[in-house]
């Protein structure tokens, strides 16, 4: 798909464009293999299940889409705004933990929209899709935008993503969280607990979801089994602004508040491997259904990567 359609007068739906529009990158000087993991952070990644402090993104970069970022804080009565396949000014509810919180922002402009083709993203989840680090067809899932103001951000709970996600099958999936601003202790950087991408029921399943409460961030040891609490040992992120983390589906990761004087933003771009299938009959996303069993693919799943565009460009 290569032209943009109005879903409402005067707003263009850019998921009807499935390669770059904008200016955030140069595309045509892309040279994809340049942007591929060593093996020992491919390594770290199986290892540990996250893979911390990637270079994605310059700081004028950041800037730039962070002029969009205001975009989103207008409000639900924002143009385009149904577009959104949610959208939270305080998903909390409590005016002391403020989380703001979307999802479906790549469809409304042009710099959310290429953050998801963004090469030094997508060659590097392609890798890390197959434990072998082989490169593999990547499509987009879906985006989330969070944001935590200066003195009382939220938190967000302690989770595995697959445990929300079950209605796509197989488990192929991963996770880029992209920082904003500098991330700390202070200001409610993204932690992780090393090796709980292993943690799983019923031969393979998530965790089961717990009440995802954004007060309590302890709800989870409720169902985790003594070794696992013996093992749950947070490793703070400490993202630099650019920087990114990758993470598997089953990481279990989450984030305290922020206390500091910042704000802290974050872009997050969800991803799976070609060929993932819809695991229901329901909505996948807000309106966007595709048949129980039939392949996920596309307006809204573009194809982000292909090993051959690497290979075209050798």
């Amino acid at each position: 798909m290569s032209t943009v359609v109005d879903f409402i007068p005067g707003v263009p739906d850019y998921s009807t464009v499935h390669k770059p529009v904008g200016s955030l990158f140069d595309v045509d000087q892309c040279e994809w293999n340049k942007f591929k993991l060593s093996q020992d952070q491919i390594d770290t990644f199986w290892k540990d299940g996250f893979l911390l402090n990637v270079p994605v993104l310059t700081p004028q970069q950041c800037d730039m889409i962070l002029e969009d970022y205001r975009y989103f804080l207008g409000g639900e009565k924002h143009p385009g705004m149904d577009m959104l396949y949610e959208y939270h000014s305080n998903q909390s509810g409590d005016p002391d933990n403020v989380l703001m919180h979307a999802l479906g922002h790549w469809r409304l402009t042009k710099h959310f929209h290429d953050l998801a083709f963004l090469p030094k993203v997508v060659v590097g989840v392609s890798q890390l899709l197959e434990p072998s680090g082989n490169m593999t067809p990547v499509r987009f899932w879906h985006d989330q935008l969070f944001a935590k103001p200066p003195k009382h951000g939220g938190n967000v709970a302690w989770h595995q993503d697959y445990s929300y996600w079950t209605r796509t099958s197989p488990m192929c999936h991963l996770t880029v969280h992209i920082a904003l601003d500098d991330q700390t202790e202070e200001n409610g950087a993204l932690k992780y607990i090393p090796g709980s991408h292993r943690w799983t029921r019923d031969g393979g399943k998530p965790l089961p979801v717990t009440d995802f409460n954004f007060k309590d961030m302890e709800s989870i040891k409720t169902i985790l089994t003594e070794e696992e609490k013996a093992n749950f040992k947070p490793v703070c992120g400490n993202l630099k602004k650019g920087e990114a983390s990758f993470h598997h589906a089953l990481a279990v990761h989450g984030s305290y508040g922020n206390r500091s004087d910042s704000p802290r933003r974050a872009a997050v771009l969800n991803y799976f491997k070609d060929g993932v299938c819809s695991n229901t009959d329901e909505d996948l996303l807000n309106g966007i259904k595709i048949p129980k069993g039939q392949k996920m693919e596309g307006q809204f799943f573009p194809l982000v990567f292909d090993p051959k565009w690497a290979d075209a460009r050798n």
